[in-house]
């Protein structure tokens, strides 16, 4: 069990501290919300004060985590029946990045001043997103703020869940990468030239597997400046391309979804998080067109955002969802099919929910099997390194002892 500082906010906004015995930061956090409680922050205990008082973050990034933390803080305390200012207010005291906190400040006073919530967080389209204020915006309009802030709680909480799982896909391979580099760098600095020397001492011809590496190594060594720089060219090139025409943007797009595997789980984690995030917004009473709206904001690929407003049109030009999501050509059958389903049963807002975690887990499958694939094709791959510079450099050798026997 450790020991745990904990720092809470009751139903009238009233700060509470203290400490508590747990296995886990979760375990404390599931306590104060069993108390009744909304959960500011929980540290572990121990150590000098200066320790346990964290700094507040300078980021001006604010992570789907930040935003998540603040709707359950701001949803707790609406539904308690604190005044939306006064709950801000309370939140952008204890919030550790010190941008969201600037922005929560600037918002109180807007909304003092007469400003509806949308209004005010509309000004702030960096924090909040499209999304975000058709949600606030429709729960303003329909009295239901409290439901749309725990539906936005929930939306950023899933959000980052998935973010988490794709980088977690994509790190791996990275490191492979990088990992396989480095031996290479180690073994091209460090062990080649020693067995060189050796070699010039013996004197006599090498074998042609030997000298044809030591052909690659030269070429690499006396040319690596230029290949270096060709690589950074290539690079910037690329950057260029993607960054600043509209043919290199859509080519790295088609690529993402080509590659192997990886495409398979960018492109699952954007169906979970389309399903979901349509879900959300229907289930809040925000239109179809501007849900398809937004969903086009969502995405940096230019084919699924294609599809995505191709699918909008459809639907402006008198079709139906499911219909228009088919004659798109990105979404796979099962989701247009659970679409239609939907549709027609009335029920499109559970039935999204329900494709949305099916391909959660497909995305959970996908990544393990990433990761189960990764793994022998990276010992293969180390291996297969350290053979051909083994066979190269101690051929000779081999060959020497015969020669002599």
């Amino acid at each position: 069990m450790k020991n745990y500082q904990y720092i809470a906010r009751d139903f009238t906004g009233a700060r509470k501290e203290g400490y508590s015995q747990a296995p886990s930061t979760t375990d404390v956090l599931n306590w104060l919300r069993d108390q009744g409680y909304t959960p500011v922050s929980v540290s572990e205990a121990g150590g000098s004060a200066a320790k346990r008082a964290r700094p507040r973050s300078r980021r001006r990034r604010i992570k789907s985590a930040d935003m998540a933390a603040f709707c359950w803080q701001l949803t707790t305390m609406v539904e308690g029946g604190i005044p939306l200012t006064s709950a801000l207010e309370t939140i952008a005291e204890d919030i550790d990045n010190l941008h969201l906190q600037k922005v929560l400040l600037q918002v109180v006073e807007k909304v003092q001043k007469g400003e509806t919530f949308s209004d005010a967080i509309s000004e702030f389209p960096g924090v909040f997103n499209q999304l975000s204020r058709a949600i606030i915006l429709a729960g303003e309009t329909g009295g239901t703020l409290p439901t749309s802030l725990r539906r936005l709680a929930e939306y950023f909480d899933n959000r980052d869940k998935l973010g988490k799982k794709v980088k977690g896909a994509t790190a791996y391979p990275a490191f492979v990468f990088v990992f396989i580099v480095a031996i290479v760098i180690f073994i091209m600095a460090f062990i080649i030239p020693r067995f060189k020397l050796i070699f010039n001492q013996f004197g006599g011809e090498l074998p042609a597997f030997t000298r044809a590496f030591m052909g690659f190594y030269d070429l690499l060594r006396y040319n690596l400046f230029y290949i270096l720089g060709s690589f950074v060219v290539l690079m910037m090139l690329a950057v260029l391309a993607y960054t600043k025409t509209r043919k290199g943007h859509y080519l790295f797009s088609r690529i993402a979804l080509s590659l192997p595997l990886l495409g398979k789980v960018y492109s699952q984690a954007f169906l979970a998080m389309f399903c979901k995030t349509m879900a959300t917004l229907l289930a809040a009473g925000v239109s179809v067109l501007e849900v398809f709206q937004i969903l086009s904001g969502m995405t940096r690929n230019d084919i699924i955002r294609d599809a995505v407003v191709r699918t909008r049109e459809s639907i402006v030009g008198g079709s139906n969802i499911w219909s228009s999501m088919a004659e798109a050509g990105f979404f796979p059958n099962l989701v247009v099919k659970m679409m239609q389903v939907g549709e027609e049963s009335g029920s499109l807002t559970r039935v999204l929910d329900r494709t949305a975690d099916y391909y959660d887990r497909k995305v959970d499958s996908t990544i393990s099997t990433v990761m189960s694939l990764l793994e022998p094709i990276m010992i293969i791959t180390v291996g297969a390194v350290v053979l051909v510079v083994v066979l190269a450099l101690y051929l000779p050798i081999f060959t020497m002892s015969d020669v002599k026997g």
